[in-house]
């Protein structure tokens, strides 16, 4: 089963256990929404890839009031959630059904967000995205990535995943959810947080930094030269 059919058929149970499948999720959204750029007198604009149910775009609507938004996912039906919880935004927000690693991403944006989806590209897709994100950014336009990343060896890994299960569980999450989520993740291809802020650098992003990391889940940023 490809990721678009994983996610297609998850799509209306997506939310239900979200927040306990990710142990410190209000730190890493937290993290992510504050290196978003501050709303000035012009709306932002913004671009979500990945974006799924809207998760990480009602967040940043409900920070950064007024922005224009624009979802693009390869799961229609992950969108077709995300327009029932965005409904009442304004502007509203477009949404955008197509293969980000594969399509132009268009713009200028002042930001380019994602959670949790770019670790299911292959690292050299991982580092051509990235310079595609840089040539889709306004200068001094920032790419926030709160991200599943992989251990810096494969030892640490293990280890990272073996505290995930420890905590997801101590917090309740049904077997059945659990055993969907390692589903999922049959798909990942993380990579380390050094190897990403390297990828960074070499498609031209300055101020490179990872400001939160909790064993797997980390917040990357980076932002265009003026």
């Amino acid at each position: 089963m490809s990721v678009k059919a994983t996610f297609d058929r998850s799509a209306q149970d997506y939310d239900r256990v979200r927040r306990m499948l990710i142990p410190k999720f209000d730190d890493l959204y937290g993290t992510a929404i504050a290196h978003v750029p501050k709303t000035g007198p012009v709306p932002l604009t913004i671009l979500d890839l990945g974006a799924g149910t809207g998760i990480l775009s009602e967040l940043v609507l409900e920070a950064r009031p007024g922005s224009r938004m624009t979802l693009v996912d390869v799961s229609g039906e992950m969108l077709a959630q995300a327009r029932v919880r965005l409904a009442e935004a304004q502007p509203p927000p477009k949404f955008i059904e197509f293969d980000y690693a594969k399509e132009p991403l268009g713009g200028p944006y002042d930001a380019v967000v994602s959670a949790l989806s770019i670790h299911y590209l292959d690292d050299a897709d991982k580092a051509a995205l990235f310079a595609s994100i840089f040539a889709a950014l306004k200068p001094g336009g920032v790419f926030v990535n709160a991200e599943h990343v992989h251990g810096q060896t494969e030892a640490l890994h293990q280890d990272y995943l073996r505290r995930w299960l420890e905590m997801v569980r101590a917090l309740g999450v049904p077997e059945s959810e659990l055993r969907k989520a390692q589903e999922r993740m049959g798909y990942d291809r993380s990579a380390s947080v050094r190897d990403q802020l390297d990828w960074l650098r070499d498609a031209g992003f300055a101020d490179v930094d990872c400001p939160f990391k909790h064993y797997m889940f980390a917040v990357l940023v980076g932002s265009k030269p003026r």
